[in-house]
């Protein structure tokens, strides 16, 4: 699945990866390979980029939304940090 991060700024992270797990605004929900189409709104917390099944990058983000569609995970951001 090919997941990109963006922020007004910059593009945070573009790449092929396992999946993603979001905040979303009602709770933590995540996105595989394959995935059905979506559109969620996101919260401020934790995002977890899941490179493969045993290695995974985190950022704290601001809130925004994701959409995922034809298994690409577009993750749009207010603010993110690297953790």
């Amino acid at each position: 699945m090919l997941l990109e991060v963006l922020t007004p700024e910059r593009k945070l992270y573009s790449g092929e990866v396992y999946g993603v797990q979001l905040p979303g605004i009602d709770g933590l929900f995540e996105v595989l390979d394959k995935h059905a189409p979506l559109i969620a709104a996101l919260g401020k917390g934790r995002m977890k980029v899941l490179k493969d099944k045993t290695t995974s990058e985190f950022y704290n983000i601001e809130g925004g939304f994701v959409e995922v569609y034809r298994n690409k995970a577009t993750v749009l951001v207010e603010g993110a940090s690297g953790n």
